[in-house]
């Protein structure tokens, strides 16, 4: 049985989050949860708060044993992007892109 739990929008770009997302998949969620809340990067906060929301979706919808729940695959995809002008020299500007993610965190049993 698989449970997810997905994030929209949220105002990071998939580049950063997709570099610390390989040192939590496959592994238990408790060891996950232990691994992102000691990371310094401002993803690894918001992949524990999806990771946690997926646990509590487990424990609360499906009843799945919390303990033995393990980080399946995190899929980080790419939002929109918000387009934002920067003055540049000689009257000119340039385009800067502040990029979002989709973040689904897939947890099962086993």
């Amino acid at each position: 049985m698989e449970v997810n739990a997905t994030a929209k929008y949220m105002r990071i770009s998939p580049q950063k989050v997709r570099k610390l997302v390989d040192a939590v998949k496959g592994k238990p969620a408790e060891a996950g949860l232990n691994t992102l809340k000691f990371m310094p990067q401002k993803a690894a906060g918001m992949v524990e708060k999806i990771l946690k929301s997926a646990v509590a979706n487990a424990s609360q919808n499906t009843e799945l044993d919390v303990d033995s729940l393990v980080i399946k695959n995190i899929i980080v995809n790419e939002g929109p992007s918000l387009k934002r002008f920067r003055a540049r020299a000689r009257g000119r500007g340039s385009r800067i892109l502040k990029r979002t993610s989709h973040i689904t965190v897939i947890v099962a049993e086993g």
